[in-house]
């Protein structure tokens, strides 16, 4: 396994994404920069330069058109991928959380967090209407009174996005009302991550609760558990081997003040059936806080 180091970020990376060819890759980091690299020698292609703030998600559409980002500057910005030209600015009460487009690349989500007295929300936009993103109001704005969403991916064919919450809780909403179609309780902490598998009929959770677990993305069945020491801050799923990534550690905070021991933060590879672990990867030398399959599994 070699690795290939990109460095361009200041601050610690938040999320990283391949799009669907997997000849880029996009990542984000608290420094506000968007970067993309060309993902087979990881040379720096460009940035994204706009947000004032810590910048939480991206996410790409389909054919690698155009990219979403989402950040702490209480913003979402939509950019044409090829040029890096500010499409859209989507403008909210507060940080941005999550984003992410639909299948159809036509139909973007983001959710909004609990802070400074406002609501959690669940935005939707419809690209096709220009007048939505002129105004900037979304054809539908999904309120989360309880617990704020922490990470939401689509489902297949774009009809409800999954939601994890801060108590642990899985939530679909459904694209066209808004209302809760099922509800899942597996993780007794905060979800911090949930990334789909690559025909999107299966999504894997990472979670405070030091346990990743594995979920039919229609049913929300819960299916397998990976256990772990240490939070899990995010996990992903092979396109090609029955196999999940897992990535964590304490947070930085929390290291001065515990033995400094090597190994903390390997990635962790399990056996998606046996529940097993079969390997680890070394190299950072901080928490991994995202973890992600380039598309044809090797990387």
């Amino acid at each position: 396994m070699k690795p290939i180091l990109l460095q361009g970020h200041e601050r610690s990376i938040t999320q990283i994404k391949y799009n669907r060819e997997g000849d880029l890759l996009f990542s984000v980091a608290k420094d506000t920069v968007t970067n993309v690299w060309y993902s087979v020698n990881g040379e720096r292609l460009g940035t994204y330069n706009g947000h004032t703030g810590a910048v939480w998600c991206v996410d790409c559409d389909w054919d690698t058109k155009n990219v979403l980002t989402g950040s702490a500057d209480n913003s979402c910005i939509l950019w044409d991928c090829e040029t890096g030209k500010q499409l859209a600015l989507l403008k909210t009460n507060s940080a941005v959380r999550t984003c992410g487009f639909d299948f159809s690349g036509n139909i973007i989500m983001f959710s909004t967090d609990k802070q400074m007295g406002y609501q959690c929300f669940l935005n939707f936009f419809d690209l096709r209407d220009p007048q939505q993103i002129e105004d900037n109001q979304p054809y539908m704005s999904v309120p989360c009174n309880d617990y704020k969403i922490t990470s939401a991916v689509w489902g297949p064919l774009g009809e409800f996005v999954i939601a994890g919450h801060e108590n642990g809780e899985i939530n679909q909403y459904s694209a066209k009302t808004g209302e809760i179609i099922k509800k899942a309780k597996e993780h007794t902490k905060q979800i911090n991550d949930i990334q789909p598998s690559v025909d999107l009929t299966m999504f894997i959770t990472a979670s405070k609760d030091n346990t990743a677990k594995l979920f039919d993305a229609a049913s929300l069945d819960h299916i397998k558990t990976f256990r772990t020491e240490r939070p899990v801050n995010s996990a992903a799923i092979s396109p090609i081997m029955d196999h999940v990534v897992m990535g964590g550690g304490q947070e930085a905070m929390e290291v001065t003040t515990t033995s400094t021991r090597i190994g903390k933060f390997e990635a962790r590879f399990f056996h998606a059936a046996y529940e097993e672990e079969f390997g680890r990867v070394k190299g950072h030398f901080g928490p991994i806080n995202c973890v992600a399959f380039h598309p044809d599994g090797k990387r």
